[in-house]
C-alpha cells in the first residue's frame, strides 16, 4: 500500500479529542513509568486504541519494533518512509518484513520524485541543504500520513544518542498531534539484536557491516568501533537528526 502526500487525511481533532488524547499519554507515562517491559507498554496501546489508530514507523534497519508491535497488534499499519534513497539492502528488509510479519506495510511518498526535487531544487540537495531534503523527503510526508492516526510506534532508544537519552516510554507528540510511543527506549543495541535472534525476524544485512543506524544512502555510511552509534548519520556535519525526533 503507498500513501502520497495528494492523499486527503483526517479533518483536524476537535480541542476536545485532543486533550482526551494528552491526558491518555500522560496516564500512559505515569502508569508505564521510566521502564517497563515493551510488552506491557504495546499492551497499554492495545487496550487503549483500536487497530485501524495505531501506526509503527520502521527503518527497515531491523523488524524487531514491527514485531513486538504485531504480536498483539496483528495487522498493524508500518509506515515506511521511501524517500527514493534508501540502500538495496533497506529495500530488502521491507520485501521481507511484508512477507514475514502479519502487517501492513505503507510506503510513505513525498510530494515529489527525486527528479523532480533535483528539478526544482538542482541535484543532490541532500549535500547542499540536508534539512531542507529530510524535510520534504521524511518530515512532511510523515507529518501528513500520521494525521490519520491516534498513537505511533518508533524504534528510538536511549543509547542511540545524547539527543536520545531522556526519551521516555509514552509521550503527547506536540508536532504531530497525537500520542507517541518509544516501547524500546530502555534497550541496547544487544537487546535489540538479540530480540530479533530469539523471534527470527528480518534484520538489516548493513548492520552486520558497520551501519547501526541506517538512513538514506548518500548521508549514512559506515561506523568505527568506540563510535556513536548515529555518527554514521550525516557524518562532517552538525546534523545529528532528520528532525523527526528532534
Amino acid at each position: 500500500m503507498s500513501l502520497d502526500n495528494k492523499q486527503v487525511a483526517r479533518p483536524a481533532r476537535s480541542t476536545e479529542e485532543t486533550q482526551a488524547l494528552k491526558e491518555l499519554a500522560a496516564a500512559g507515562a505515569e502508569k508505564l513509568g521510566w521502564d517497563a517491559p515493551a510488552e506491557q507498554v504495546v499492551a497499554w496501546v492495545r487496550e487503549n486504541f483500536g487497530l485501524r489508530e495505531a501506526a509503527v514507523a520502521c527503518s527497515m534497519a531491523d523488524a524487531a519494533l514491527p514485531h513486538l508491535v504485531a504480536e498483539q497488534l496483528p495487522g498493524v499499519d508500518v509506515l515506511f518512509l521511501e524517500t527514493g534513497y534508501h540502500f538495496t539492502e533497506t529495500h530488502a528488509t521491507r520485501t521481507e518484513v511484508a512477507r514475514a510479519l502479519d502487517v501492513r506495510i505503507v510506503d510513505v511518498l513525498p510530494d515529489q520524485t527525486v527528479a523532480e526535487q533535483d528539478e526544482a531544487h538542482g541535484p543532490e540537495l541532500f549535500s547542499r541543504d540536508p534539512a531542507l531534503c529530510c524535510q520534504l523527503r521524511k518530515m512532511d510526508p510523515l507529518r501528513k500520513a500520521l494525521a490519520r492516526y491516534k498513537v505511533w510506534f518508533t524504534g528510538v532508544r536511549r543509547d542511540e544518542a545524547p539527543t536520545r537519552t531522556n526519551t521516555p516510554l509514552v509521550a503527547w507528540d506536540e508536532a504531530h498531534g497525537l500520542v507517541k510511543v518509544n516501547p524500546v527506549a530502555p534497550w541496547s543495541f544487544e537487546d535489540l539484536t538479540g530480540y530479533a535472534a530469539r523471534h527470527a525476524v528480518p534484520l538489516n544485512l548493513l548492520l552486520q557491516q558497520g551501519y547501526p543506524s541506517i538512513g538514506c544512502r548518500p548521508c549514512t555510511r559506515p561506523v568505527a568501533p568506540g563510535e556513536d552509534p548515529r555518527a554514521g548519520r550525516w557524518a562532517g556535519l552538525a546534523k545529528t537528526e532528520c528532525g523527526i525526533h528532534a
